[in-house]
């Protein structure tokens, strides 16, 4: 089954009792026993729903994987796979990581004793000295949020099982449709789903595949335990954008060509930063693992006050938290999603105040780009 076909027809197709094409919402929390223990498989809504289950087979199945979970939001995806762990285990990051995961390792998981460690993943040379004798898993966000740093999925995962490691990759931007983690070793998977998945801006989920049986096991006593779950409706509308993801992923990356373009031709700004470029440091190693480069483009406008300027005038880039939608939205990683890392700390990544990060959309490029070229002026 060909990826455009399999985003629509994966998972469970329809319903068997009434031959609706599209799934049901089973708003539903509790569900009828014959005997105690006795049931058709559902039991209670938050150890698993019919809804939600279509979903979790559905992502199973784009990514080629074991088992699918869904989440109420990309960071109880990422807080539960973490609680896979122990206190006294330890963890390698990714440093240009999304802010939301480095506070809840640095302010929250460190609190119960699971440490970890931020170093350049896209270079293999600083990966294994960061490996400690209490380490169980690297994770790595690829692209990265907001720098677009690249790592090599496969190299990570080879090195990882020589330490009889997990590897665990952030998929976010790069999406299923263009990116397979776990064909390139990868043992865990996860989304925001929030982001490309869901596509529309109106919903918030978190979705992770596991590649084994029983870390499938695991993380769903996490998953039952924790009751970290998508309600029914949510699910619902998650699979109505996954049925577009392809043609929407084909449009944004088009949209986003001819943005990085303009971008690269205009006299304020100072650097792009986008993987689908040749000069990108990462560029080879994209093209081998991903069949697209995504939509996500950063650049730096040199200050703060003229990133200020550019966010005050864009019309059709809309100033919001975010990315992946079909709308453009537009941000200041240092202001807004990366405000919570220390700034010493953003700067020594790259993290500039004048960097915007823009999450190409699906509008008429034309408007996109005049837009653009009245903001930056």
């Amino acid at each position: 089954m060909r990826k455009k076909t399999q985003l629509i027809h994966g998972g469970i197709f329809g319903d068997k009792e009434t031959g609706a094409v599209s799934t049901p919402i089973y708003q539903v929390s509790t569900y009828k026993q014959e005997a105690p223990g006795q049931h058709s498989g559902y039991e209670y809504s938050r150890t698993g729903n019919p809804t939600r289950f279509a979903l979790e087979e559905l992502i199973k199945d784009i990514e080629g994987g074991t088992r699918g979970f869904a989440f109420g939001s990309g960071m109880a995806a990422i807080t539960s796979t973490m609680m896979l762990f122990n206190s006294g285990d330890h963890v390698v990051f990714t440093d240009d990581v999304y802010g939301g995961t480095y506070r809840v390792m640095t302010s929250v998981m460190n609190r119960l004793g699971i440490d970890s460690t931020f170093v350049d993943t896209s270079d293999l040379s600083q990966i294994e000295p960061a490996i400690q004798d209490n380490t169980k898993a690297i994770f790595i966000e690829t692209p990265t949020n907001p720098l677009l740093k690249v790592t090599d999925i496969q190299a990570v995962s080879d090195l990882a099982k020589q330490h009889n490691l997990l590897v665990i990759v952030d998929n976010t931007f790069t999406t299923p449709y263009f990116q397979n983690p776990l064909k390139h070793g990868a043992d865990v998977v996860l989304h925001s789903a929030t982001k490309y998945l869901g596509g529309h801006s109106d919903v918030v989920a978190g979705l992770v595949v596991v590649n084994d049986e029983q870390l499938g096991e695991d993380l769903h006593y996490v998953q039952n335990s924790s009751g970290a779950i998508l309600g029914p409706h949510d699910s619902w509308l998650l699979m109505r954008g996954i049925k577009t993801l392809g043609i929407r992923m084909e449009e944004h990356e088009q949209n986003t060509k001819e943005v990085i373009q303009f971008l690269q031709n205009h006299p304020t700004v100072k650097k792009v930063f986008y993987p689908g470029l040749e000069d990108h440091p990462g560029h080879e190693i994209a093209k081998k693992q991903s069949s697209g480069f995504g939509a996500m483009v950063s650049f730096d406008v040199g200050s703060a006050e003229k990133a200020e300027e550019v966010l005050k005038k864009v019309r059709y880039f809309t100033l919001a938290e975010s990315l992946g939608a079909v709308e453009s939205l537009i941000s200041v990683p240092a202001k807004m999603t990366h405000a919570s890392i220390p700034r010493d700390r953003r700067l020594e990544l790259g993290i500039s105040d004048g960097l915007i990060r823009v999450s190409v959309g699906i509008e008429d490029i034309e408007d996109l780009i005049e837009d653009l070229q009245q903001a930056l002026g």
